[in-house]
């Protein structure tokens, strides 16, 4: 008794939105096309397929005319992006007559494009080809691959996402040892208190900087510089409450980085730096609101003002 395939009629857009739950990562696939011409797409349709052999895959409609050369291509990379390369998604992302030009790039196996600055790479060479309704999907044999242990860029409901530690993954011993300052006379005073709070927040806080490739130390250094530009290493750890030479350090990275430029003495944000700063102020407000979400807003003005008490003003 032969069964009738159940007749399916979604709305495409509630379609699209209950698919956004699941949370991909973002890569650029690249080859080379019969002309030579360098090609590359965004894709969140990569995954792994095999291990033995090792195989991976991703998908393209097949309506687009990168979707044609893909086809044709002897070889494939898969560019792995890291957190801080959104504006290379766009990028990519966009028909446009030369995708690669100010994109900096080498040649990879098969003469595939490779991105420097990856979270991580696979090079494949073509494996197959198969129906997936209006895409085609590809798998890819690897032949060679970089894990740079960058974080990744990742989209989740339309919008790009980063990855952080879950809250609920901190070691067991961590919260033993919670328990027993608790027990004791640190467990009440006011000041062990603060500088357990203070441990707790940077704790939850600094894997997401690590998205954007920053230490604790360096994005405080860039946060000041954006309100109080110009000050030089002595003055800028009365705000960064850390001795000089772990300012300094900062300093330097954030110098060597382009991000800061040395003023008359004292330092300013680049162009870059200013990009990054606003970077930063995005995920500190983010975290903040994460932070208090569980209190009442008389809570939280009790405690700023008890704050600011404490400080002097």
């Amino acid at each position: 008794m032969s069964m009738m395939m159940q007749q399916t009629e979604f709305d495409p857009k509630a379609f699209r939105r209950a698919l956004g739950n699941f949370a991909t990562g973002v890569t650029i696939i690249t080859t080379r096309a019969a002309d030579g011409s360098p090609v590359g797409v965004t894709a969140s349709s990569f995954n792994s397929l095999s291990m033995d052999p090792p195989l991976i895959l991703w998908s393209s409609m097949k309506d687009t005319p990168s979707c044609r050369v893909f086809e044709s291509a002897s070889h494939f990379a898969v560019n792995i992006l890291a957190s801080d390369q959104m504006d290379k998604s766009n990028h990519f992302a966009r028909q446009q007559k030369d995708k690669f030009a100010g994109h900096e790039w080498e040649e990879g196996i098969g003469g595939a494009p490779i991105f420097p600055d990856c979270a991580g790479r696979f090079q494949c060479e073509t494996y197959g080809k198969l129906d997936g309704g209006d895409h085609w999907i590809f798998i890819g044999r690897v032949l060679d691959f970089d894990d740079f242990g960058r974080s990744p860029l990742c989209f989740h409901q339309g919008a790009y996402a980063v990855v952080f530690n879950h809250p609920d993954s901190v070691p067991k011993a961590a919260e033993g040892a919670s328990r027993d300052v608790d027990r004791g006379r640190m467990g009440d005073h006011k000041f062990f208190l603060m500088l357990r709070a203070v441990r707790a927040y940077q704790e939850r806080y600094q894997p997401k900087l690590e998205t954007l490739g920053l230490s604790l130390i360096e994005a405080r250094t860039l946060l000041v510089l954006n309100d109080l530009s110009g000050l030089d290493a002595e003055a800028l750890v009365v705000h960064l409450h850390s001795p000089v030479p772990e300012a300094q350090a900062a300093l330097q990275a954030l110098q060597s980085a382009g991000l800061i430029a040395s003023v008359q003495g004292g330092y300013s944000l680049t162009e870059a730096g200013q990009a990054k700063a606003d970077q930063c102020w995005g995920l500190a407000d983010a975290h903040a609101e994460e932070t208090f979400e569980k209190f009442s807003d008389a809570e939280i003005e009790t405690f700023t003002h008890v704050l600011r008490k404490l400080i002097g003003n």
